[in-house]
């Protein structure tokens, strides 16, 4: 066909091997962030301000398995996008969308726990349901409004044209961004990013402080208030450290694409099609690990898998199923 993309289709061999790696970080996306949303929202016990983000965390994991990578996995391995113009843009904006909401949420989370651990006793008062929910909702409306409003408004593509034009071909989705809305892209991710690793430094200092005192205190003068407010310091600790790791997770998935995509826009769109491929699907492939990073941590959310697998959440008051006894 005139106008159409260049193919560079894999042998079967190869071919087979990536469309099981793919699917199978598709799959595990989709299944294990439903998971994840089915045990927070089913169990009361996990009705929490703090699991209600984790919750929204894994509901924009979930649309990245279910909108973005089965077509992704399809473009990268025939090498050609068979889903027509209109979905390329959308495609594009979902994938922008679901990631910075994915930042701006472990943002939030880590500020979360950060309060969390620095002043427990008082925690659940500072962060309310409603306070949680306000987070949620900037989260998924500023990335969804700003991913929207760059590409169907055609910002993204000012003073670009001719790079447009060279990059438009029948079967081909690559949509440009100039280099000054890239810049605002790696800001929206380096800010958040600096967040994070500011609070979770600040965590664990906090964290070694609490530790050393507990050592310090001997069971027989501690007082009952202190012993108190010591588990709960330990508790939140732990849940810090979990999901300090989801954190870094992410930040290592997708920080090698976002310098790339800096870089790139600089210095006039020279990186090969496959350094692309394997950036933005190292990227994708994080919305897989956080179950995973779950099921290891968090004996709770394990036996919620076994009861919502065994479909024994069918059962009457299985709601408020006490998931912390062994």
């Amino acid at each position: 066909m005139n106008g159409s993309c260049l193919r560079n289709p894999y042998s079967p061999g190869p071919r087979l091997i990536l469309y099981a790696v793919f699917g199978f970080g598709t799959v595990l996306a989709v299944c294990g962030n439903l998971l994840v949303m089915m045990s927070i929202l089913h169990f009361r016990q996990l009705h929490s301000p703090a699991n209600f983000l984790v919750a929204s965390l894994a509901c924009a994991d979930f649309l990245v398995g279910l909108t973005v990578m089965p077509f992704s996995t399809v473009r990268s391995v025939e090498s050609c996008w068979y889903f027509g113009d209109t979905y390329c843009k959308l495609h594009t904006c979902f994938d922008g969308s679901f990631c910075y909401s994915s930042i701006f949420h472990l943002c939030f989370i880590s500020v979360d726990r950060y309060i969390a651990v620095s002043d427990p006793l008082t925690y659940p008062t500072r962060v309310t349901a409603n306070v949680s929910g306000k987070c949620i909702v900037f989260s998924w409306l500023l990335s969804i409004i700003y991913s929207f409003s760059l590409f169907y408004t055609g910002a993204n593509e000012a003073g670009i044209k001719d790079v447009v034009t060279a990059l438009s071909c029948v079967g081909g989705c690559q949509i440009p961004v100039n280099q000054s809305w890239v810049f605002i892209n790696f800001l929206l991710f380096f800010i958040p990013t600096l967040v994070m690793i500011s609070v979770y430094s600040k965590i664990f200092l906090i964290a070694k402080e609490q530790a050393q005192k507990i050592e310090r205190m001997s069971e027989q003068t501690a007082k009952a208030s202190d012993r108190y407010k010591d588990r709960v310091a330990k508790r939140e600790r732990k849940a810090a450290k979990t999901l300090g790791i989801a954190v870094a997770a992410f930040l290592l998935s997708w920080l090698p694409y976002f310098i790339d995509s800096f870089i790139d826009a600089f210095l006039g769109f020279i990186t090969p099609s496959y350094v692309y491929e394997i950036l933005i699907w190292i990227a994708y492939n994080n919305s897989a690990m956080n179950p995973l990073i779950y099921a290891f941590f968090y004996p709770w959310f394990r036996k919620a898998i076994r009861l919502i697998v065994t479909g024994k959440i069918l059962r009457e008051n299985s709601s408020v199923t006490n998931l912390f006894l062994e």
